[in-house]
């Protein structure tokens, strides 16, 4: 909320306790049954493509930053939704580099080229309605993209980390729609 002291506004809304969003339930091992290029080259989509992890921080921090000053509450949930991401991302690169692959926020083709992230891969909408409607696409896109993932990879051990992922990915949607639910319910139009 803003709050103003003589000539000076502030922002009232506090983020000291927010914890990321996820499922209480815990990661499998960060391990791989062994080298694997191509497998690394294709969680580089889910770490820095445009359906991916960084893409999803970026976007929530953004909303997060928007929301802040007019819906406290809206904001410090989608903070502890991106502070999810981040952990996710940190554990996709750690497989990155198990796999032999490098963290360097590129994608890699089969082809040998390669695409450094960027903000254009994100949707950034004005008000806090379109915002969440693009944060819920966005972890869908997320859930339907690791699963062509996990059918392409064969290993046990990298697909048990993206299952584990998806779970906070379907939690996350319910959060956002529950938010949705309340916007809607204070500003029906």
């Amino acid at each position: 909320m803003i709050a103003q002291n003589s000539n000076t506004l502030t922002n009232s809304c506090s983020f000291v306790n927010v914890k990321p969003i996820m499922m209480k339930l815990p990661y499998p091992p960060i391990q791989v049954k062994e080298r694997n290029r191509v497998y690394a080259d294709l969680l580089s989509f889910d770490y820095c493509g445009a359906v991916s992890e960084l893409s999803a921080i970026t976007q929530y921090i953004n909303n997060e930053n928007r929301m802040s000053c007019e819906k406290c509450y809206m904001a410090q949930t989608i903070l502890g939704i991106a502070m999810a991401e981040m952990i996710h991302l940190q554990k996709l690169g750690e497989l990155i580099f198990l796999l032999g692959g490098s963290v360097d926020f590129t994608t890699k083709m089969n082809n040998g080229c390669q695409q450094m992230w960027t903000p254009e891969y994100l949707t950034i909408p004005e008000n806090p309605r379109e915002m969440l409607l693009a944060d819920i696409e966005s972890e869908q896109d997320a859930i339907h993209q690791y699963k062509r993932h996990i059918g392409m990879i064969c290993d046990n051990d990298v697909n048990a980390v993206l299952e584990r992922i998806i779970k906070d990915e379907e939690y996350h949607i319910i959060i956002l729609q529950n938010l949705m639910d309340e916007l809607i319910k204070k500003s029906p139009f």
